[in-house]
């Protein structure tokens, strides 16, 4: 089985995605489920969805972590025409997973109990992002 799941983003940002997921396996199916961006200025993430703390965290951690192009530490960048997010984004992306496997039992996903699946937007503007789904 085979889908792609669109998701809208507003900017930069964390955008769960599970309940979508979840929707899209049917009940009584057992494998395993790929999920994988189709775009290299975002991630995918599982991450905790209880505290809204931690999506904060994470993106003021990678914020410090990969300044925009136009910070003096990062004068070296060449591939700025698309904005000082742009190359920045595609760096962030190469450093998080683009991919994700998730165990399904029974039309499950095996997810812990304060697990969520998330895209990670890299990019300032919103933006249409596609993840395929397969679940074998």
């Amino acid at each position: 089985m085979q889908t792609d799941l669109q998701i809208s983003t507003r900017g930069k940002g964390l955008y769960e995605f599970t309940r979508d997921v979840r929707g899209w396996i049917p009940r009584g199916v057992s494998g395993v489920l790929t999920l994988f961006v189709r775009h290299t200025s975002c991630s995918l993430l599982i991450q905790e969805n209880a505290d809204p703390d931690v999506q904060r965290d994470l993106q003021a951690f990678f914020a410090r972590l990969v300044p925009p192009a136009d910070d003096p530490d990062m004068s070296y960048l060449v591939h700025t025409l698309e904005g000082p997010d742009d190359m920045p984004a595609h760096i962030k992306a190469a450093m998080m997973p683009v991919s994700l496997s998730i165990p399904v039992r029974d039309g499950v996903p095996m997810l812990g109990t304060w697990q969520g699946i998330y895209l990670f937007e890299h990019r300032s503007r919103p933006h249409d992002r596609l993840v395929s789904a397969h679940l074998g």
